[in-house]
Parts: structure tokens; sequence; C-alpha cells
């Protein structure tokens, strides 16, 4: 069963070995994200599904790494940390059977490296000294299919973690705009802090119609990245009482930060 869940920005960053002195900037975050390591590894999962923007993505297709070893680092960034997971490839072969059976488009994919949308979070979530424990994990991606397919595969999804007698984490990793501010990577447009605004209202309201019916025009104008890792995990958790614990946001970088702790009633 789903017992927590959590939204998670994935900037490298935001970890020690790589923001350094930057850190200061985004102390906010940096904070959140200890918040939810601390929230996420008191539940103890004995599955983690994290949905990743950065692993492959297909147009018409969601994808789930297959890969019986699931590892990877942020060797590229300067960190030299390691993980490795096994995958939970029974859960993943239950969450494929429901998918074809409702007509929802999805493949597998095996061999794949664990993506920094992935390995960010990660990092928060495992603590180096908790050396006992490591839980399996299910790994990840999004379609370019419209946000109603995103919400339908949660569901989907949802009922098979929600039937599973496993403790079951949700992450959903998610940067909002790049183009918050005028030095942002992506260059600047008004419709980055608007569409922050409008997502995190939404969410902090759970107005999922508002969050399915948002403007095609404002989202690709924000720049985003994360909005369908967001729509898939609130499908997931869409017949379950659950509540908003805490929740951040800042765009020290001009891109938007969110970070939201979600209990499981």
């Amino acid at each position: 069963m789903i017992r927590y869940a959590a939204i998670t920005p994935h900037p490298a960053i935001i970890i020690p070995t790589i923001g350094r002195s930057n850190l200061n900037l985004c102390r906010k975050t940096v904070n959140a994200m200890k918040g939810v390591g601390e929230k996420f590894r008191a539940v103890k999962a004995e599955t983690v599904v994290l949905i990743s923007p950065h692993g492959p993505v297909q147009y018409d297709k969601f994808i789930i790494n297959y890969s019986p070893t699931l590892r990877g680092a942020l060797s590229q960034f300067g960190d030299e940390r390691r993980f490795v997971f096994e995958n939970d490839r029974e859960m993943a072969d239950e969450i494929m059977a429901n998918l074809r059976k409702k007509n929802i488009p999805a493949g597998l994919a095996r061999e794949l490296e664990l993506d920094y949308g992935a390995l960010v979070p990660l990092h928060y979530l495992i603590n180096e000294k908790d050396a006992g424990y490591n839980p399996k994990l299910i790994h990840m991606s999004f379609s370019m299919l419209p946000l109603d397919f995103h919400y339908r595969f949660g569901e989907a999804m949802g009922e098979v973690l929600q039937a599973s007698p496993k403790i079951i984490s949700l992450i959903a990793s998610s940067d909002l705009s790049h183009r918050v501010t005028t030095d942002a990577p992506a260059g600047y447009s008004p419709q980055g802090r608007l569409f922050d605004r409008q997502l995190q209202d939404f969410i902090q309201r759970k107005n999922i119609k508002g969050i399915l019916g948002l403007d095609p025009h404002l989202v690709e104008e924000a720049g985003e990245c994360g909005l369908r890792s967001i729509v898939m995990m609130l499908g997931a958790i869409s017949n379950l009482r659950w509540e908003i614990k805490s929740i951040s946001y800042e765009a020290p970088f001009g891109v938007g930060y969110l970070t939201a702790s979600i209990n499981i009633k």
C-alpha cells in the first residue's frame, strides 16, 4: 500500500559536494528535502516508485526501467556516491499488466543507468549512515501524451500499488518553470512565474481539474520539465485520503523548485 508521497526538485546543485558555496542560495529547498528524507525514512518503504522527467521519454508511451539492478552516480557533476538498488520487477510486471488491461500505452527498457532526475532525490531519501536500509526501486518516465493520459496511468498504477501488501513510497521528481527570472537558463518568460504560482495553488487546494486544465500555451511558455510526473503521482493517490504536510518553493537560479511532503491517511 502507498504510505507516503512527495514532489521533489532535482537540481544537482542542492547536493553539498556539488553546490558547495552555492548551497546557501537554495537553503530553503535543501532544508525541505532534508524534511522529506526524514519523513520518507520513517515510513521504511519496501519499494520506492520514482517518476523522473529525465529517464527515456517516448512520445506515445510510458517507459518503465526493467533493468534487474538499478544503479547510477552523479560523477559528471563531481559527486562520487554510487547508488545500487534491486528493481522490483514483480511489481513492475503487475503495473504493466494493469496498464495493458486499460489500454494505456507503456513499454519496458533494459540496461539503463539511473538519471539525475532520480539520483538527486535519492541522495536525500537514502541516508548513507543507514546501511541496513536499501529498498527496492521502480524507476519510470512519462510520455508526451496529453495530461489526462498521465492521470489515467497514475490511476492504473495506484490500483496496483494500493493492493500490494508492501509498504510503498511514491516520488514525483519535478522541476517547474525554467524561465522564472531574467538570468534563467532557458531565458525569461513572464509565464514562468505565473505557471509556478498556478500549479502550486492547485496542488495545495487539491484542484486536480485545474491542473489537468492548465492552458497548454502557458505550460509551453513556462518551459517546465516535471508537470507530467506530478500528474502521474496525483493519479496514483486519487482514491486515497491525503494532505500536504509541508510545501516549499523558491527559484534562486531562475528554475522553480517545488518540494512537497504528502501524508497518506
